[in-house]
């Protein structure tokens, strides 16, 4: 046999060996165990009607405490409870009772934000419908004392906390929210919880359609109020412990670490999210354990805490114990764990086509794995696709900012996030064990696939071609020559890197299955390609007003056009186009509706408070352009025109956009010359880890 053809021959023995340890493992997954486990953390709840297992609550402690015993039960060594200290919700009740229009008496379940409202029973109070909550709403009307109710749409409009808060500075006891639309909209009986992303001291609660629409027939007769009682507990404390509760499968060969991790907090019963994600881990582990299965690396099942909510007055509320997982609890895990797989509502199909999402850099091995699986028709017809990057709607977009690469099965695209997604509907009903069973699966295989790797198989080139493209398509945007020049300038060295970073990966996968004796060299060479990795989220990963992942550049580039935009239709003389050229920059479409306190309030507290209390945020957020002044005064001139029937003088708005314009191409050319140094360093990063690469080949 030629020395080819008897490699090739040891690699089909090598991998129908893999294969037979892969269904060995499979063989051993159960998925009754997983729903029955899910089923279980309901019984633990806050709001014994409704439910509700929150932050640093008496519920999701106890949670903690039965998926600690779980841990050991099924046979993971060194589990931990592990104490992080947060701001607690604890939501016991809320109900309102009123007559309906025929003097029958009514009482209906509200459900709650994170905010403090207690009474000593039921309690008086007046009630007056404010339509959408927005400023103008109020006008003639006399709210202080009183509750409000107000029917919003965060998912294609604002977010809860702008009509709350403004409800508080007209001096409102609380806000009643009724979810239109956005969320919720599987049934008019259905009540929507999210986070407040606002301070606790503005109370507010969320009401179903149908029990709004008795209340604002009662309305329609009183034309302005109607007395209504109220019994509620909802109480906010700052700065409790909460516990992520961690397990491990010990590695045999390294001390590196493969993370499986879900939350274990929830809104309602939380059966889909995230109740079958934690079981989801739990049967993983259990099947690995039970058949026998010895990793190379460490796999830690992670039960994190405080997902949905976890610190009060802040955009990045959420995602609370992950961040603190990896920052505060374990920051030496940074450089050593080679993934994290994030689940959320795995037990249920939220499109036709089954997605793996992570980082950019894991994109290529993750493109290959799934094109490799066979996907059940059953559970998606369209089969498995991978995207890229991740978003910041659950706990791996944390995980990632640390320096550990990693996916979630993607959940937010399909229509359950409009429907049952935070309802009292995220229930069993929605259980589909296909989807359930092919999940187990899928994450199986990958999870061994990963164990087999002798590095993480990091491919940067993804992330340079996507910022290479990015900057060229904004580049001819631009009419500056010297900002022209930065870009294309930065356009070379992405380039360079792309070229390198291919390399690079060419001799991460060549070497993936060389293991000489010395495992700590290859745990040095992947601690720095880790390191590479963190720079990477460190240098170009970037969030925009809407919470949105972005390159550095794009924020400003964005804003550019948009005043671009602005200032022409101004020039033309068209105020309706220029304004809304400018609801698209930066925050400033919360301009248009609310009072300038709450306008300045939710800008100020994401550009001026502690990092600690940004967590994942912090630092995502560079620039901002405040167009309060100028939208408001257009809005008037925009009146004015329209009474009059004549053009006003718009020279003073068009120089304030000028200036905008001016202010926002210097935040560019920063950017841009940032981007092109952090480029530099990751290529001399790179270039160093390539010739470990191939030093550790040699030998």
């Amino acid at each position: 046999m030629s020395g080819t053809a008897e490699i090739q021959g040891e690699c089909r023995v090598e991998k129908e060996m893999e294969e037979e340890i892969i269904q060995r493992c499979i063989s051993h997954l159960d998925t009754d165990y997983s729903c029955r486990l899910a089923k279980q953390m309901e019984r633990e709840k806050t709001n014994p009607v409704l439910g509700f297992r929150t932050a640093g609550s008496h519920a999701e402690k106890a949670t903690g405490d039965f998926l600690y015993e779980e841990m050991r039960s099924i046979g993971l060594t060194d589990v931990q409870k592990e104490e992080f200290w947060l701001d607690s919700w604890t939501f016991g009740r809320a109900v309102l009772r009123f007559k309906d229009s025929g003097g029958k008496e009514y009482t209906c379940q509200l459900g709650a934000y994170q905010t403090n409202f207690e009474t000593d029973g039921f309690q008086e109070y007046e009630l007056v419908y404010v339509g959408r909550g927005t400023a103008a709403d109020y006008k003639n009307l006399d709210v202080r004392g009183k509750l409000v109710l107000a029917d919003i749409n965060q998912r294609d409009e604002w977010w809860i906390n702008y009509p709350v808060y403004q409800a508080y500075l007209k001096g409102a006891v609380g806000l009643i929210a009724v979810q239109m639309q956005g969320y919720g909209e599987v049934d008019d009986e259905a009540l929507n919880a999210q986070d407040i992303a606002g301070p606790e001291y503005a109370p507010a609660f969320s009401i179903s359609r149908r029990d709004a629409a008795l209340l604002k027939d009662r309305l329609c007769e009183n034309e302005r109020s109607v007395r209504v009682e109220l019994d509620a507990c909802s109480r906010v404390e700052r700065n409790r412990p909460a516990y992520n509760i961690t397990g491990k499968i010990p590695g045999t060969e390294t001390d590196q670490m493969i993370l499986l991790s879900a939350h274990y907090d929830s809104y309602f019963d939380g059966f889909q999210d995230d109740n079958c994600a934690v079981s989801m881990t739990f049967g993983i582990a259990k099947a690995l354990l039970e058949s026998g299965y010895r990793p190379r690396h460490t796999i830690v099942i992670c039960a994190l805490a405080a997902e949905e909510w976890g610190v009060c007055d802040s955009k990045y509320d959420w995602s609370t114990g992950a961040w603190n997982q990896v920052f505060r609890i374990h920051p030496e895990w940074q450089g050593k764990v080679l993934a994290d797989l994030n689940f959320e509502l795995p037990a249920h199909a939220h499109s036709s086509r089954d997605a793996i999402r992570c980082t950019y850099e894991y994109a290529d091995f993750l493109k290959k794995f799934a094109d490799e699986m066979i996907v059940p028709e059953d559970a998606y017809p369209d089969g498995l696709t991978v995207l890229a990057p991740i978003e910041t709607w659950s706990d791996d977009f944390s995980m990632a900012i640390a320096g550990i690469p990693s996916t979630v099965n993607d959940f937010s695209a399909g229509p359950f996030m409009e429907t049952h997604y935070h309802s009292q509907y995220d229930n069993e009903e929605i259980y589909q064990e296909n989807v359930y069973r092919f999940h187990h699966e899928l994450y199986t295989r990958l999870l061994l696939k990963l164990d087999a790797l002798v590095f993480p198989p990091l491919d940067f080139s993804r992330l340079f071609r996507e910022m290479h493209s990015s900057v060229s398509a904004r580049m001819a945007e631009q009419d500056e020559e010297h900002l022209q020049g930065e870009m294309q300038t930065l356009i070379r060295e992405t380039e360079q890197a792309e070229q390198t970073a291919e390399e690079l990966y060419e001799w991460i996968e060549k070497s993936q299955i060389v293991r000489p004796v010395d495992a700590k060299s290859r745990e040095d060479i992947s601690q720095r390609l880790l390191g590479i990795f963190r720079k990477g989220q460190d240098y170009f990963v970037r969030l925009n007003w809407q919470d949105e992942v972005l390159f550095p550049h794009e924020a400003a580039s964005n804003n550019i056009c948009y005043l671009n935009q602005a200032v022409q239709a101004l020039e033309e003389g068209e105020i309706e186009e220029a304004l809304k050229a400018l609801y698209e920059v930066d925050n400033n479409c919360y301009a248009f509706l609310f009072d300038e306190e709450v306008y300045y309030h939710f800008t100020e507290y994401i550009l001026h408070q502690p990092k600690d209390r940004l967590m994942w945020g912090a630092g995502r957020i560079l620039h901002h352009e405040n167009l309060y002044g100028i939208v408001k005064r257009l809005r008037k001139l925009e009146s004015w025109q329209a009474e009059h029937g004549q053009l006003p003088d718009l020279e003073e708005e068009i120089r304030r956009l000028q200036a905008a314009q001016r202010r926002q191409r210097a935040y560019l050319t920063d950017d841009i010359r940032y981007m092109t140094e952090s480029v530099k360093k990751m290529q001399k990063m790179m270039e160093a880890s390539l010739q470990e690469i191939k030093d550790y080949r040699i030998e």
